[in-house]
């Protein structure tokens, strides 16, 4: 019996050691799974053994670094220099009807009565005003008729001379965006809905960065939803700061803290926006004049610049003389004067006020807009 007794006790010992032998094999494969490549021993490089005296590596030492977070792209906008001539090939190429019915008086042989009625007519209905047709008609009527349309450069030349004669190339254009003592420039920009007024703000604002300009951007129309998001997200662009409110608060507050805002840092424009508001509602007129107000507490206002469609004609005289009334407009900038826009505006507009067209908008890029200057504007019109 005692053999039998030690037999057992070996197979049960030999089991023991069979079991311990696989968990060990098992654990060991899989602590070598969990290993990354690099921690591996290699098979054709030998180990070396590490340095007693050098230190341990720190956990820091043994993560990969992880890359740095992107910056914000910031764009570089189109420089003022090279806008013009690209707007002015658009115009050229817009659906004009002052352009047209001008040029077609080059392409007649002859011009009779007939003639100059048609185009006294077309140059009425393309918001030249009536004032203006007149004498522009007379003047070309007058010189025409010293030498007739026999040489097309010699008409050319005529009608080119009393077109920029009539936009006025004496008026001052350049934007008043530098305050006294040091202070900012203050550029209020007001207009009713729908002109692109926002959207005009922040081409502005690239339009001075790419001119070297600093600026803050005050965010006052507190009224239109996403209208604060909509600027942020221009000067975001360009790197420009916007001060902003709640929506619904009080936009002559807003105003006030973003001119405060670019007071303190040094900035040389402040570019204020304000709602879009309706000009036939007096309630709101009032409260623009209140933000000019405020605004002057801290600052003087050096420029306001009214934006119109240059679309709605004859609508957008009638705003401009109300706004004018309001917070006496220094500037227009009209918008979307390419496509259908009637061109003739931009003198009657001028001669309404007495104030220049200082920005003109050609189109959707954000750098489609430019400087207005009466050369420009006219060599446009006329392809040249």
């Amino acid at each position: 019996m005692e053999l039998p007794l030690l037999i057992a006790a070996i197979v049960a010992v030999a089991l023991v050691i069979v079991v311990a032998g696989v968990i060990v094999s098992t654990n060991r494969t899989r602590r070598l799974a969990s290993r990354r490549p690099s921690e591996l021993p290699s098979a054709s490089v030998p180990s070396v053994e590490p340095d007693a005296d050098a230190p341990a590596p720190s956990s820091a030492e043994e993560r990969a670094p992880e890359p740095a977070p992107d910056a914000p792209s910031i764009e570089a906008p189109e420089r003022a220099s090279t806008r013009m001539s690209r707007l002015r090939r658009r115009l050229a190429g817009s659906n004009n009807a002052l352009a047209s019915a001008l040029l077609g008086l080059l392409a007649r042989d002859r011009i009779d009565e007939s003639t100059w009625d048609d185009v006294e007519e077309t140059l009425i209905t393309s918001d030249l005003g009536v004032g203006p047709t007149t004498e522009l008609m007379g003047n070309l009527r007058r010189e025409l008729s010293i030498d007739g349309v026999q040489d097309p450069a010699v008409a050319r030349a005529k009608l080119r001379a009393e077109l920029i004669r009539l936009v006025d190339p004496t008026l001052d254009r350049g934007l008043r965006i530098t305050g006294a003592d040091g202070q900012p420039g203050v550029v209020m920009v007001v207009g009713v809905n729908g002109t692109g007024k926002t959207t005009t703000i922040g081409k502005i604002a690239r339009l001075l960065v790419a001119e070297g300009r600093t600026l803050v951007l005050g965010a006052a129309d507190t009224f239109r939803a996403a209208a604060a998001d909509q600027l942020a997200t221009w000067g975001s662009r360009v790197g420009v700061q916007t001060v902003r409110g709640p929506e619904g608060g009080d936009p002559a507050s807003v105003a006030f803290d973003a001119v405060a805002q670019g007071v303190a840092q040094g900035v040389d424009v402040v570019l204020v926006d304000t709602a879009g508001r309706l000009h036939t509602k007096t309630g709101l007129m009032d409260e623009l004049g209140k933000i000019k107000r405020v605004i002057e507490k801290k600052a003087p206002v050096t420029e306001v610049l009214l934006v119109i469609d240059a679309t709605t004609g004859q609508n957008g005289l009638i705003q401009a003389r109300i706004f004018s009334d309001v917070v006496a407009v220094t500037g227009i900038v009209l918008t979307k004067l390419d496509g259908s826009a009637k061109g003739g505006i931009v003198v009657q507009v001028q001669r309404e006020l007495g104030v220049p067209v200082k920005l003109i908008g050609l189109g959707e890029g954000a750098d489609d807009l430019a400087p207005f200057t009466a050369e420009g504007f006219v060599d446009g019109l006329l392809g040249a």
